[in-house]
């Protein structure tokens, strides 16, 4: 049986993790962060940028503005919280 990484936190297994850009640090453990993917249109084909932001929270304020982050969901800490920061992958 295979096991599953876990965090540093030992919260259990990383599932639905994402990497994005940190867009906003103003706010005390609360970090906006913006994830950028592309779809393809049903009828034309071509292949469309889009963007999705996620209010994050930042236990430490360890992000800082224009940081590359990963982030998970988790439980919701509040109305628009339901992401939390796992690591800061690379620093601006």
């Amino acid at each position: 049986m295979a096991q599953l990484n876990e965090t540093q936190t030992g919260r259990g297994p990383l599932v639905g993790t994402l990497n994005g850009v940190v867009t906003s640090d103003k706010r005390d453990k609360t970090c906006s962060v913006e994830v950028k993917y592309s779809v393809k249109h049903p009828k034309y084909g071509k292949y469309l940028r889009r963007s999705t932001r996620y209010q994050v929270h930042d236990e430490g304020n360890a992000a800082k503005l224009g940081d590359t982050v990963e982030i998970v969901c988790c439980r919701p800490i509040s109305k628009t919280k339901t992401w939390r920061l796992v690591k800061v992958v690379k620093s601006q």
